[in-house]
């Protein structure tokens, strides 16, 4: 991402007033300090001066900021109080050294929704479902909130920026054919349906829009794929088995807004995470038991030429706890999420999770009973999204945020 001009925005800022700070252009003071702090460090300086407020309220400035902002694994904890959940906590994985496990879970939003569960991530925006029977969409960094009106018929298979319009899209599977998903999402239909076909939609955030069906050949194998990446314009999601009953991987085009297929690395057993790892599309793929991790990544796009990176074998004696029983075959989640150049390798098992290194040494154990994994991003970003506001119940810094 390109920032604007450094005059511009410097210039609008402060409008011939005194500099920024005494004995510094605004240039370097804007483009230099104040872009590289984090979100709740620049919302602090705007208390400073009226100047500082200006240049770090621009757009240009703001699409900079969120640029140089690192992207973090999604957690999700639930608080309970007995057997009630009570609120969910947003949970940016910070995973630099030094840092305390208590300090690398920081909550960056809490949502007083029972049973949420983020689906889709993208520029610092989460779709959220809760309840299983619909959907909201959040900026946890500026606390704006909106419900969305879709429900249970309708699941999330991405989010992404329509180039073409500047609009954010979801790419949507309803059970439903259009002219009952449309009745769904926005009552009787009264204009020109889309196809009266069961499969994928696209619909744009603010548009009050159905836009249309889009042809998938494999839309119900898709819709059981898991949490898709956003990779040179295009989502992936993980293998599914093609009609032909090739184990191809899914890319949707987000400009062209159409399908096709990948061809998928040779492995043995199960795929597990689709990641972007030194800019280039990864795969994770595991044994039955998930001892072992294979990490393949997509050495040529164009050619669609995978090679195995490496292999990563858990330590499993350290994941167990002291009075598990080995006697018993091993069940436990592992998600892999790239993290600053290296991945990051996620267990979760009895009440803990627990953070492996590439070469399979345990690096955190985090005693944190209801904190969950995701394979989703968060690029905080405090940009303002004109189609908020235009979603009804929308909300800022109010319920659900507590």
């Amino acid at each position: 991402m390109s920032s604007p001009p450094a005059t511009t925005v410097a210039e609008a800022a402060t409008a011939g007033a005194t500099p920024l700070i005494g004995g510094l252009p605004d240039e370097v003071v804007i483009w230099e300090i104040l872009v590289r702090l984090d979100p709740k460090s620049l919302l602090r300086c705007r208390a400073v001066r009226r100047s500082w407020r200006r240049a770090t309220s621009a757009r240009g400035f703001l699409l900079a900021h969120h640029a140089r902002q690192p992207a973090h694994p999604v957690l999700y904890g639930y608080s309970c109080v007995g057997n009630d959940v009570m609120s969910l906590s947003i949970i940016p994985l910070d995973h630099r050294s030094g840092l305390a496990a208590d300090d690398q879970l920081q909550p960056v939003a809490r949502l007083g929704h029972a049973l949420v569960r983020p689906e889709a991530s993208c520029d610092g925006l989460l779709v959220l479902s809760i309840l299983g029977t619909y959907f909201a969409i959040c900026n946890p960094t500026t606390r704006q909130y909106a419900p969305l009106r879709m429900i249970s018929e309708f699941s999330i298979l991405g989010m992404y920026p329509h180039r073409p319009t500047g609009e954010y899209r979801l790419l949507m599977h309803s059970s439903k054919t259009a002219k009952q998903a449309s009745s769904v999402l926005f009552g009787p239909c009264t204009r020109p349906s889309p196809e009266n076909q069961v499969g994928c939609y696209v619909l744009a955030l603010g548009s009050g829009q159905l836009l249309r069906y889009i042809e998938c050949a494999d839309a119900k194998e898709l819709k059981l794929s898991n949490n898709s990446v956003l990779f040179r314009g295009c989502l992936h999601w993980y293998p599914v088995r093609h009609g032909s009953g090739n184990i191809m991987i899914m890319v949707f085009d987000t400009t062209a807004e159409s399908f096709r297929l990948m061809r998928a690395p040779v492995f043995p057993g199960g795929c597990d995470d689709l990641f972007e790892m030194d800019g280039m599309l990864g795969m994770s793929s595991s044994n039955k038991a998930k001892t072992i991790i294979r990490i393949w990544v997509l050495r040529d796009y164009e050619s669609e030429d995978w090679i195995l990176k490496c292999k990563i074998k858990l330590p499993v004696m350290e994941i167990r706890v002291p009075w598990d029983s080995h006697d018993h075959e091993i069940f436990w989640d592992v998600v892999v999420v790239p993290g600053d150049g290296e991945l990051l390798v996620l267990v979760k098992y009895v009440g803990r999770l627990l953070q492996v290194d590439m070469d399979g040494k345990l690096v955190t154990t985090f005693h944190h009973k209801g904190v969950r994994p995701t394979q989703l991003q968060l690029k905080q970003s405090l940009v303002r999204h004109a189609f908020f506001p235009s979603l009804e119940g929308y909300v800022v810094n109010n319920w659900p945020f507590i």
